[in-house]
């Protein structure tokens, strides 16, 4: 197991700010300052977290919620470490009323994430709690994990870590993945994903997945990269990430989620797939996803409320089953069979789905709509 002795100096690091358009490669997240809840302070991860941030402002407390600032930005700013409270795995919201579902179950060890994609849906979801928090009883979640998967032996299970955070930005803080990693590569019938923008990956090269752990990077056009992803970094870096942890016995996933209908989509998204396919190996790619930019009314009105502001809104959106809006069905529909047509000029095995549409948007796309629970126990087979 990974492990790292030495604090995090300046020189490593990077906070987050509205300027600042793209992370360079090897440079990680720092908080402003730390929170504690009272009763975790001599966990392990509260523990880890001080001797790696030294001279970071720490602060143990009984009242958590003034560790909540009212800025959202300045809340990601904020790592709250925290008992959770509840339960840890959940289904994915994506299976909404009318729209297909492939089945995915997210686990949540952290909230809230440091980049600042102007799309982020959590500008809504966590609006009203935006400090970045990390949980320290990780091995209840786990526990939680084996239960279902010892009750369904006969089922195939797709987890992912990446719902409410980044899945590994804040891994050269918690070391999470050297807990799960080893876990998910013990159980037979379910696949860790771990879905990021970073290239924190330096862990995940010094544990064995044994084919049961997919690490995903959300890709699109170098231009909304640049454009609408503040502080993550460039694809080409992400690319490098990639392409190490296939060479360390990963398989990797990709997803263009959220497509953006943007001048000259068509040679933005066709040069995103040339350059990817030149640094991965096709026959190590786990799947890929292809979802189009949805949002709510409240995410509409933090997108507008930027100080700066890109092609996302420059669309007609129209309202779907689930009240997300999304640019009209004939433009998706076309989008979406022009990224198949291309990913399967590269290699026409490559599982391929969309996220988060309905059975008629599927029925266009790939003339067929997959029955419940197909969509999983097909990725997840075709890993074996």
């Amino acid at each position: 197991m990974a492990t790292r002795a030495e604090p995090l100096v300046a020189g490593h690091w990077w906070r987050v700010n509205r300027e600042s358009m793209t992370l360079s490669p090897g440079q990680y997240w720092l908080p402003d300052s730390v929170w504690i809840e009272r009763g975790e302070e001599q966990s392990a991860l509260a523990r880890r977290l001080r001797a790696r941030l030294p001279n970071t402002p720490t602060q143990v407390t009984d009242e958590l919620l003034a560790a909540e600032p009212h800025d959202f930005g300045a809340g990601k700013r904020r790592l709250v470490v925290q008992r959770h409270q509840g339960s840890f795995l959940h289904h994915c919201p994506a299976g909404t009323t009318g729209m297909v579902c492939c089945n995915y179950l997210v686990v949540n060890f952290a909230s809230n994430c440091p980049f600042d994609c102007s799309y982020c849906f959590l500008q809504d979801y966590l609006s009203n709690n935006p400090a970045t928090k990390v949980f320290t009883n990780v091995a209840d979640g786990l526990a939680e994990i084996d239960g279902v998967l010892r009750a369904h032996p006969e089922r195939a299970f797709r987890i992912g870590t990446g719902e409410l955070t980044d899945s590994l930005a804040l891994d050269h803080l918690t070391d999470l993945s050297c807990e799960l990693v080893p876990f998910f590569a013990e159980r037979a019938n379910a696949v860790l994903e771990l879905k990021t923008k970073s290239d924190c990956i330096d862990n995940l090269l010094h544990l064995d997945p044994k084919e049961r752990v997919v690490v995903s990077w959300s890709v699109n056009a170098a231009s909304i990269i640049a454009a609408e992803e503040a502080g993550t970094i460039p694809l080409e870096a992400r690319l490098t990430a990639a392409a190490r942890v296939q060479a360390a016995g990963y398989k990797v996933g990709l997803h263009f989620d959220p497509l953006i209908a943007h001048d000259d989509w068509e040679t933005g998204y066709r040069d995103a797939i040339d350059a990817i396919f030149r640094r991965l190996e096709t026959q190590r790619i786990a799947w890929v996803s292809l979802g189009s930019l949805r949002m709510t009314a409240r995410l509409k009105a933090a997108i507008k409320a930027r100080p700066q502001r890109g092609p996302l809104l420059t669309s007609e959106l129209v309202p779907g089953p689930d009240g997300k809006e999304r640019v009209w069905r004939g433009l998706r529909v076309k989008m979406y069979r022009q990224m198949l047509e291309w990913l399967r000029q590269v290699d026409d095995r490559m599982p391929l789905y969309i996220c988060m549409e309905p059975a008629g948007v599927w029925e266009k796309v790939f003339g067929a709509v997959p029955a419940d629970r197909e969509v999983a126990q097909r990725l997840v087979a075709g890993l074996g």
